[in-house]
């Protein structure tokens, strides 16, 4: 296996670190977000689950709400 590759002429260390440091970041970014995308579906579930038909067919109106309410609609 071709060491240089790693190496990069002495400013692999530099580098290296730096892509795992941003990946690592990356990582992080992804577990709070998808964690507050779980609350805010649960929340709106909730809020789903109370509403009565007028406010059903309403809700499907609207763009915003309709991938929620289809993933919501698959768990109930």
């Amino acid at each position: 296996m071709n060491l240089d590759l790693f190496i990069m002429n002495g400013y692999g260390l530099y580098v290296w670190s730096a892509f795992v440091f941003t990946l690592f970041n990356f990582l992080i970014l992804y577990k709070v977000t998808n964690k507050q995308l779980v609350k805010e579906k649960a929340k709106f579930a909730k809020k789903y689950e109370s509403l009565n038909s007028d406010q059903i067919t309403s809700a499907h109106k609207q763009s915003t709400n309709r991938t929620f309410v289809r993933t919501v609609a698959h768990k109930i």
